[in-house]
Formats: structure tokens, sequence, C-alpha cells
């Protein structure tokens, strides 16, 4: 259920960067939908399935809000279970080290400075970001927005998992601090 106040939200980043909003058409399997999930599922668990590209909210038993998202590339993707420890409204961003000595040209900006991006339309975390944690320790990983859309459905990113702002608002708003994620 969207808030006033994520519709605002959206729409502000929409009307910022409208080239972005209208530049990708999100393939049908890929927006929000119900659907039946094994019994095994606790209602308030999120499950990914980085192989389908898809991100599952157990609303109830035997009953998901599946998404679609985007994912880490080989080698760089997170796996197991971990724990939303934080939540952020248009979050800042930094690289991390690795990231940019894997690309240090993409990333030339950040090499040697403390420089961190302020949140907004044009933040590769886009709208929101949950932050994922492993016993009690921040994994670098995070479900988040993308100001890049068409890597919905697919294997692109540094490892975080990506939603369409507007998808990414919607679970934010349905999920509290705590909640537990299976990254299978």
């Amino acid at each position: 259920m969207f808030t006033r106040r994520s519709f605002v939200a959206a729409a502000a980043a929409s009307l910022a960067a409208p080239s972005l909003a209208n530049a990708v058409t999100l393939d049908p399997k890929f927006t929000p939908q119900t659907v039946t999930v094994a019994e095994k599922y606790s209602p308030g668990q999120i499950i990914v399935l980085p192989r389908a590209h898809f991100l599952y909210f157990i609303t109830e038993p035997r009953t998901a809000l599946r998404y679609g998202v985007g994912v880490g590339k080989a080698g760089l993707d997170f796996t197991g279970t971990a724990t939303i420890s934080v939540k952020k409204e248009w979050p800042t961003w930094r690289p991390t080290d690795e990231m940019i000595e894997r690309d240090p040209q993409a990333y030339a900006k950040f090499k040697d400075n403390d420089y961190v991006q302020p949140g907004g339309p044009g933040n590769p975390l886009g709208a929101r970001a949950l932050y994922l944690f492993q016993n009690g320790r921040d994994t670098y990983y995070r479900i988040h927005g993308t100001i890049e859309p068409n890597s919905i459905g697919r294997s692109v990113s540094n490892g975080c998992i990506r939603m369409i702002n507007d998808h990414v608002i919607d679970l934010y708003n349905r999920v509290p601090v705590g909640t537990s994620v299976t990254v299978l």
C-alpha cells in the first residue's frame, strides 16, 4: 500500500528524471503480483531467487507478493540469510573499496577521498534501501531502488538486489526492521 508520503516522493523522483521513467518498459512478469509459495515459508519473511530474478515477500501462509529484481553478477552475489537492520529513505551512497578497485574508471570520483553521494533521484540506491546484516554486522549488501530500471530481470549489479523505485517503496512500507531475508 502506498502512503501519501511515498507517492509524493516517487512523483518527485519521476519529475526530476522524466527520461528514466519513460526509458524502459518493464516485462509484465516483473511487476508486483500475488503468487502461491511453498508452505515452509513464514509470513513476514523475504525470499530472493536470484537466478529467476524474483523477490518474494511472504504475506500469509502459502501467499507472497512477488517483485522482479536485478541481482549481482556472477561471483558478486550474496547468498544466505540476513536481517534487515537499517532502513533508509533516499539513502546516501559510496561504492565499496572493492568496487573502486574492480572498476577505477567508473568510480574515479570516489578514489582517494571520502566523498559520499547524497540521496536523491540520481543516486544508484534509488528511493529506498534495506540494509542486510548478519550477526549484527553489515554485509554491505542491500535491497534498494535503482536508477537503471533496465537492470530488472538481469544479473548486472555489484551484488545488491535492485528494484524499481516504486516497488522498493512499496516493500519498504511493508517490512519492519528485523525482517528475515533469505537469498537462495
